[in-house]
C-alpha cells in the first residue's frame, strides 16, 4: 500500500479517539465556567467537571494508541484495543527514564551509573577522593538530563498512533493463525497481545538510540516557531490550511497543540492550574495562597506553563476564520453564482457555513471550492495564517478542543488562561469582510468557477442533493456510483468524509458522486479515494457496510 493510503487509514482511525475531545472540552469548559478563578476549589461541580474533563486530555497517548489499534484493526474488534492498551504500557514502561538508566544501554546512562556507583563505593570505604567523584556524578548526572528529559517526552500522541499502528498491523496479520494443540489456548486473537508485548519491547530498545535525536529535532523546529513568535503563529495557521487536501494537517497539529515538542498549547490551555499576574501555573505543583473571597494571594513553587496572552497564539487566530471569515466567503460564493443556479448554491453554502461557524467544521465548505478554484483556497491559506499571525500579535486568545467554532468559543472564553477573547469577535467581523471582498474580487477577476458558476456540462452539476432523502437508498445509489461491492477494498468514514479503499478506481463515476450531494472527491494514490459528504458521512458509510454484497443494484436509479 502506497504511503498516502496508509496514511488515510491513520486519518480515519484517528476519529475514534479524537472523537471524544469535544466531550473534554465540554465539560472543561463548563467547569471553569461556574468556578473560573477556583478552578474547582470554590465549587464542587465545577470541581467534577474540570477533573472529568482532564482525565480525558491527560490520558490521550493511551486513547491514541488503543484508537488506533483498534480503527485499524480489519474488523473493528475490541481484541485490537486491548491489545492496544497492552503495548502502550510495555512501550511507556520500558522508556520511563529511570528504567531507560538503568537498562543501561545508552553512553550517558552507563557513565551516570559507574560515577554513582564509584561514588557509593568510596563513601563505604572511607576514600580520600569522595570530593571528586562528587564533582564526576554531577557532570554525569548534567550530561543525563536532556536525554532523561527527551525520555519523559516520548510517550505523546505521535507514539501512541505509532503502537496503535504496529498493534493493528499484528492483530491484521496474527489474530486467525492457528498454533500447535500444546499451545491452542492462546491460538488466533489470544495471540496478539502476546506478539504486540514482544513488539513494544523490540520497539523500545530501538527508540532508546533514535528517540534522542528525532526528539532534539522536533524541539528545534518547535522552537524555531516559537522564537518567530507572531510570524511563526501565521507560517503554522498557513501550512495547516494547505495540508487540509490530503488529511495530514493532523501531524502538523501534533506538533503544536500537543506536547510532542514540548510546546503542548492546547493542553496548556486547558490545563486547571492557577493564573497570578499574567503567568500560568501547572496545576497539582507548588503552593497557592487562598484569600477569603477565593482569590488567589501567592503561588510559590509552582511549575510555570507560559503567559497568559501566548497560551494559546496557535488556537486563537482561528475562531475569526472558521465563525466568520469562511462564513462570508460562502456568501461571497452565493452571490457571484450564476442567477438560475442560487437556490441550489445557497442551500449548500448556508448548511456549510453554519457548520463552519457553530462547530468549526469547515470540509464540507472547503472542499465546495478547494478543486473548483485551487486559487481561492491559496487566498484562503495566506487569511488564515494573517489571522493567527495579527491574534498572536495582539494576544489575543481563546481555545477549543474540538475546533474553532462558536461552542468552543463560548465554553473557553471564561477560562483563567484566556485573554480577551471577544477581541476575536471584532477581528471576525475584518476578516468576513476581507474573505467576502477578496473572494469576489478574485472570483470575478479570475473567472474562478465556484459552485454555481462551471460551464453548462454534464458532470459539472451544482453540488446539490439529488439523492434519495432516505439514508439506506442513498448508501446504494453511492455504492453503485462507486462500483458496488465489489469495488471497494474497504469502507470507512470520519466526521465530513467517506474513506474508501478501491480495486479499480477508473469505474468509480465522479459525476453521479457530485450530483448525489458530493462536495468533492479526492484521490490518494491508485486505490484511495475520499468522498466528501458532510455530517452525512458516517452514516452513508454505515449503510453501505450493511447492504449485503448479493444485493442487485441495477435497479438502482441514480440522478
Amino acid at each position: 500500500m502506497n504511503i498516502l493510503g496508509y496514511l488515510q487509514r491513520i486519518g480515519r482511525a484517528l476519529m475514534v479517539p479524537v472523537a471524544v475531545l469535544p466531550a473534554a472540552a465540554i465539560l472543561m469548559g463548563i467547569g471553569y465556567w461556574i468556578d473560573p478563578t477556583g478552578w474547582g476549589a470554590n465549587s464542587p461541580l465545577a470541581m467534577l467537571l474540570i477533573k472529568s474533563g482532564a482525565a480525558i486530555i491527560d490520558n490521550m497517548s493511551w486513547l491514541f494508541a488503543v484508537g488506533v489499534a483498534y480503527g485499524m484493526s480489519k474488523d473493528k474488534d475490541g481484541a485490537a484495543a486491548l491489545a492496544g492498551l497492552v503495548g502502550y504500557y510495555v512501550f511507556k514502561t520500558l522508556l520511563d527514564p529511570a528504567v531507560v538508566q538503568g537498562i543501561s544501554l545508552l553512553p550517558a546512562a552507563t557513565a551516570l551509573n559507574e560515577a554513582q556507583a564509584a561514588l557509593d563505593a568510596a563513601v563505604k570505604a572511607g576514600a580520600s577522593n569522595v570530593a571528586e567523584l562528587k564533582v564526576a556524578l554531577a557532570a554525569a548526572q548534567d550530561a543525563w538530563k536532556p536525554i532523561a528529559f527527551a525520555f519523559s517526552k516520548v510517550v505523546n500522541q505521535f507514539t501512541g498512533i505509532l503502537v496503535g499502528a504496529i498493534t493493528a498491523s499484528i492483530y491484521n496479520r496474527f489474530s486467525q493463525v492457528e498454533l500447535p494443540k500444546a499451545l491452542a489456548f492462546f491460538s488466533g486473537k489470544r495471540l496478539v497481545p502476546i506478539l504486540t508485548s514482544v513488539a513494544m519491547i523490540v520497539l523500545a530498545f530501538a527508540m532508546m538510540f533514535i528517540w534522542p535525536p528525532i526528539f532534539n529535532a522536533l524541539v528545534v523546529f518547535g522552537e524555531s516557531i516559537v522564537n518567530m513568535g507572531s510570524v511563526g503563529a501565521g507560517i503554522y495557521g498557513f501550512a495547516n490550511r494547505l495540508l487540509i487536501p490530503v488529511g495530514l494537517h493532523h501531524a502538523l497539529n501534533a506538533v503544536f497543540w500537543f506536547d510532542l515538542a514540548n510546546i503542548n498549547d492546547l493542553g496548556n490551555f486547558w490545563n486547571a492550574g492557577p493564573v497570578l499576574d499574567g503567568v500560568k501555573y501547572a496545576a497539582g505543583t507548588g503552593v497557592v495562597t487562598l484569600a477569603d473571597d477565593g482569590s488567589i494571594l501567592a503561588i510559590e513553587g509552582a511549575t510555570k506553563l507560559g503567559l497568559v496572552g501566548e497560551i494559546g497564539r496557535y488556537m486563537g487566530g482561528f475562531f475569526p476564520i472558521m465563525m466568520f471569515g469562511l462564513p462570508a466567503g460562502a456568501l461571497a460564493m452565493y452571490h457571484a453564482a450564476k442567477p438560475e443556479n442560487r437556490e441550489q448554491v445557497g442551500s449548500i453554502m448556508l448548511a456549510a457555513g453554519f457548520a463552519s461557524f457553530f462547530t468549526g467544521v469547515t470540509e464540507p465548505l472547503e472542499f465546495s471550492f478547494m478543486f473548483l478554484a485551487p486559487v481561492l483556497y491559496v487566498f484562503h491559506a495566506i487569511l488564515t495564517g494573517l489571522s493567527l499571525a495579527f491574534a498572536s500579535m495582539m494576544q489575543w486568545t481563546a481555545g477549543f478542543g474540538f475546533s474553532a467554532g462558536l461552542v468552543d468559543f463560548i465554553l473557553s472564553s471564561k477560562l483563567p488562561v484566556a485573554h480577551q477573547p471577544y477581541m476575536l469577535l471584532v477581528q471576525g467581523v475584518v476578516f468576513a469582510a476581507l474573505y467576502y471582498f477578496g473572494f469576489r474580487a478574485l472570483i470575478s477577476a479570475l473567472n474562478l468557477k465556484t459552485p454555481g458558476r462551471e460551464d453548462a456540462t454534464a458532470d459539472a452539476a451544482p453540488a446539490k442533493q439529488q439523492g434519495s432523502s432516505d439514508t439506506a437508498q442513498l448508501a446504494k445509489q453511492y455504492l453503485k456510483a462507486l462500483g458496488g461491492h465489489g469495488n471497494l477494498a474497504s469502507i470507512d468514514a470520519c466526521i465530513t468524509r467517506l474513506r474508501l479503499t478501491l480495486n479499480d478506481r477508473s469505474i468509480v463515476d465522479e459525476a453521479q458522486l457530485k450530483a448525489l450531494g458530493a462536495a468533492g472527491v479526492v484521490k490518494l494514490g491508485e486505490q484511495n479515494l475520499q468522498v466528501i459528504l458532510g455530517p452525512l458521512a458516517e452514516i452513508v458509510a454505515g449503510q453501505m457496510k450493511q447492504i449485503p454484497a448479493s444485493d442487485d443494484l441495477s435497479d438502482v436509479e441514480l440522478p
